[in-house]
């Protein structure tokens, strides 16, 4: 059985649809919810169903990223995850810190990969005149949102669209994509999944 440790740093709808699937026959099971802020409503959510949580408010440590990913380290080595999931957790990770979890951090982008890396992912697909848009999940390397594509899916962009009605059938795919990642990636097997 795998230890899946997931990072938040707001309400965690992504974060609830994962722990939602890790159970029964999946092959992992959350053993920590971490938040960069204290105040993440994530946090609450993940305790009331029994998960350890851990908060190290980033706003502490200023700009020594250093620091703060030296304290973020502690609650994540003391589960001994096998694998880390980024679920909404908007800091960036230093190359050393994502390098101690090589091949085993994922996270998810509301993108199609490799378009759009970053934020504004919405409003830039609409910008283009996409005719469609959708998610990635991707394994977690030092080029920000340029590692290995583990799964995709597509929504069409509608003709009225705004980036709140796009965000909100994006996020619908990512609930959907993001568990069948993780189980995939939990049983051992890397080949992507599309929906």
């Amino acid at each position: 059985m795998k230890r899946v440790a997931l990072l938040i740093s707001g309400g965690g709808s992504n974060m609830l649809a994962l722990v939602r699937d890790m159970a029964g026959d999946h092959p992992a099971r959350p053993v920590l919810v971490a938040s960069n802020d204290p105040a993440a409503a994530g946090l609450g959510k993940a305790a009331a169903l029994g998960i350890p949580v851990a908060a190290v408010d980033h706003r502490v440590f200023g700009k020594d990223r250093a620091a703060f990913e030296a304290a973020l380290l502690e609650p994540i080595a003391a589960c001994a995850p096998d694998i880390i999931c980024l679920a909404g957790f908007m800091r960036v990770l230093s190359p050393d810190f994502v390098g101690r979890f090589k091949g085993r951090m994922l996270n998810i982008h509301p993108s199609l990969l490799p378009k759009y890396p970053g934020l504004h992912t919405h409003a830039r697909a609409l910008a283009a005149g996409d005719a469609e848009a959708g998610c990635t999940v991707h394994e977690v390397t030092a080029d920000l949102d340029a590692g290995p594509i583990l799964g995709q899916a597509r929504v069409p962009v509608l003709a009225g669209d705004d980036e709140a009605r796009l965000a909100e059938r994006v996020l619908a795919m990512e609930h959907r994509l993001y568990p069948a990642v993780l189980r995939r990636f939990a049983s051992g097997n890397r080949t992507p999944v599309f929906l």
